[in-house]
């Protein structure tokens, strides 16, 4: 391969009956993902988990700590700190209640993937060391979904820190995927006394990476990455520090990314706009042959 793009191999037949009209597309579900910095002497590195090669969606990809909305993340009684739930809607582009849902599942997938925690007993301080057994059994239960991330909250007196995360970028899976998301990328720094771990059983792999180095090992094809995540992953090369990303995030837009498969010249083209490196052409039959450019 000429980068790390991850392309399955169905994805041709896929866009294919997309483009006849004999596919139905799914209804993406509400996701949320944190790009999860930490400052170094070298400038600001970035947390990614490598999807296990079994799992069906990007198997060996790499990828934020992120996943989908728990229908319980919009508990109205969960304790919340930062922004009101008015402005995050705003900013997000929808209701208060699935906002809410959004940012919680930010945090919630975060402490989930990653087992860091962007909360604190009040609206100024931030828990710190979560690696003990009974922060790793609130953990477990929430993964398992025995306990809801506002009980969570509640159980240890606890507030949602929502003014540590920067919303940054909406991506929507492509309309030919069985499996689809529409997925708010947000941008956060490692609370100080917390540190990261693999806790996601989705991931074989975790590493802190300068971004720089991730998307040149995904320029010469030796890390595979899904679009948005290199896409996220150019625009954080230039800052020095992390604080400067987050002080950018506001001003980030959030207009949602899709890719497009149209009909050009006898070959289906496959783009996501505003992002040419990530353009396929696509033979209209199987009997053309070839790999899609």
């Amino acid at each position: 391969m000429a980068n790390g793009q991850w392309y399955p191999p169905e994805w041709p037949d896929r866009i294919r009956a997309l483009a006849a009209g004999t596919l139905t597309p799914v209804t993406p579900r509400r996701a949320a993902t944190v790009m999860l910095l930490k400052d170094t002497g070298s400038g600001p590195v970035v947390h990614l988990l490598r999807r296990r090669a079994s799992m069906a969606f990007a198997g060996g990809a790499y990828a934020y700590p992120g996943g989908g909305v728990d229908p319980r993340d919009d508990d109205r009684d969960i304790g919340w700190a930062g922004p009101p739930r008015a402005w995050w809607a705003d900013r997000l582009g929808v209701d208060g209640a699935a906002a809410q849902a959004i940012v919680c599942a930010a945090v919630r997938e975060t402490y989930e993937e990653a087992g860091v925690l962007l909360a604190g007993p009040d609206p100024h301080s931030v828990v710190g060391d979560t690696t003990g057994a009974d922060w790793e059994a609130d953990r477990a239960a929430l993964v398992a979904r025995d306990l809801s991330f506002a009980e969570f909250l509640d159980r240890r007196g606890l507030v949602l820190r929502s003014d540590l995360l920067g919303a940054w970028a909406r991506w929507i899976t492509p309309e030919f995927e069985p499996r689809r998301y529409d997925t708010w990328f947000f941008v956060a720094a490692l609370p100080e006394g917390q540190r990261t771990r693999n806790a996601s059983t989705e991931a074989d792999r975790a590493v802190w990476i300068r971004p720089a180095d991730a998307v040149g090992g995904y320029d010469r094809g030796e890390l595979l990455m899904m679009p948005p995540t290199v896409a996220t992953l150019r625009r954080l090369v230039p800052y020095a520090t992390a604080a400067e990303a987050l002080a950018d995030a506001p001003g980030r837009d959030l207009t949602p990314v899709l890719a497009r498969a149209r009909l050009v010249d006898g070959e289906i083209v496959l783009s996501w706009p505003g992002h040419d490196e990530f353009t396929r052409h696509v033979p209209t039959t199987t009997e053309t042959g070839g790999v899609p450019a």
